[in-house]
């Protein structure tokens, strides 16, 4: 999974850097209509900025947010982009817009079914296409949707999905809508899913919003303002007490031999590995740790990515 990394990349490069999207953390959506905002957006620490054309932008101003969009793509840029929901009356104008340009994949909005990850495929072919799953028709659907040609990643609507539905914000209440994209990404050996964003300007609200997005294995999330994208790409990432833990584990594993010793050591090799891996990838600083017989306990049983 890795070898498509930018090793490269690191939360300490320049803003505007980008990473691959198999990793990506923060998802940055940006107004179409408001060609002003682009630029800052693709300066920001987005892991990946997504112009959108579907809801943030009123029917009168579709045109102007295409256009928009076009000439930003024909300047060579590849970010991706929010098109409206298969079966509205501008899906099949906006794939035609993106078809044959420089976009980096598409952030299908509405996705209720197998069919509309399929038709917008084919009109996009090698586009990738993260499925933005927003009603309970389309949680349903789930399954059907993650294994999908096309889809390449899954995305959960929260707005709507609470329109849909009449759930309120508490994570107790959305734990089963979590739950199901987290099990149906894992299914299909799709990365894991991106939560929904977080409204308002608390940066508390949005660290502990984004720690419920780790809790339940979601390792992306959809950002509403550039200034939200640093705390979710932390939050998203290995923290320090995890890298010291998984550089502690191999310590140890060496010292007794670099023997399988009993039934919990597979498990505990895959989660330092992947602790490690994603460390690497994310550019993160790994801290040092005092080789002692005293070792830190895993922060938690399972490492999602």
């Amino acid at each position: 999974m890795y070898d498509q990394v930018d090793p490269t990349h690191s939360d300490d490069q320049p803003a505007g850097s980008r990473i691959d999207p198999l990793l990506a953390r923060s998802w940055l959506l940006v107004n179409g209509a408001q060609q002003d905002r682009f630029a800052a957006a693709a300066r920001s620490r987005a892991d990946i900025v997504v112009l959108d054309i579907e809801d943030a932008v009123a029917p009168k101003d579709k045109a102007l947010a295409r256009d928009n969009v076009a000439r930003w793509l024909a300047d060579g840029n590849s970010d991706w982009v929010r098109v409206n929901g298969f079966g509205t009356q501008w899906w099949a104008d906006d794939l035609e817009l993106l078809s044959g340009t420089s976009v980096g994949g598409v952030m299908l909005a509405m996705v209720e079914s197998v069919d509309h990850v399929v038709e917008t495929a084919k009109r996009l072919p090698g586009v990738p296409i993260v499925a933005l799953v927003e009603t309970a028709r389309g949680l349903e659907r789930i399954t059907e949707i993650a294994a999908a040609k096309g889809t390449f990643r899954l995305a959960f609507g929260i707005g709507d999905f609470r329109r849909d539905t009449g759930f309120g914000d508490n994570p107790a209440t959305l734990a089963y809508a979590r739950s199901r994209f987290t099990i149906a990404a894992k299914a299909a050996h799709l990365p894991s899913a991106i939560d929904g964003p977080t409204i308002g300007t608390s940066a508390l609200r949005l660290i502990e919003a984004t720690a419920v997005s780790t809790e339940f294995g979601m390792t992306g999330k959809i950002c509403l303002t550039p200034d939200q994208c640093a705390t979710v790409n932390e939050g998203l990432s290995p923290s320090k007490d995890e890298i010291s833990w998984a550089k502690e584990f191999f310590a140890e594993f060496e010292r007794d031999g670099g023997e399988i010793r009993n039934g919990s050591d597979l498990p505990r090799i895959a989660r330092a590995n992947k602790i490690l891996d994603l460390a690497r990838a994310y550019g993160i600083e790994e801290s040092p740790f005092d080789d002692s017989e005293t070792h830190a306990p895993a922060p938690s049983d399972t490492y999602h990515y």
